[in-house]
């Protein structure tokens, strides 16, 4: 289990496992869907993640899992090193 982070919404977890279940470029509607939650929300999410650098924008409005992404699921990154870039 990873360590939570504070800042992060429940459904932040959600979108980097499914990437990390899932290692494809995907859109905030497509997750959206396949996680079932409101596509703006997850949009909103998928950008906060990418500020934080667990995600990266691969193409317009398209996503992917980073290196820290997966060391964080891996539990090999400490929570508190994770701040979005504001």
């Amino acid at each position: 289990m990873v360590e939570r982070v504070p800042w992060m919404a429940p459904v932040d977890y959600e979108i980097m496992l499914f990437f990390d279940e899932h290692p494809i470029l995907v859109s905030p509607k497509v997750l959206a869907v396949n996680i079932e939650y409101d596509r703006q929300y997850v949009s909103r999410r998928c950008s906060a993640l990418v500020d934080a650098g667990l995600l990266e924008s691969v193409d317009t409005g398209l996503y992917a899992l980073t290196e820290i992404g997966e060391a964080y699921l891996e539990g090999n990154i400490d929570a508190k090193e994770l701040e979005p870039s504001e």
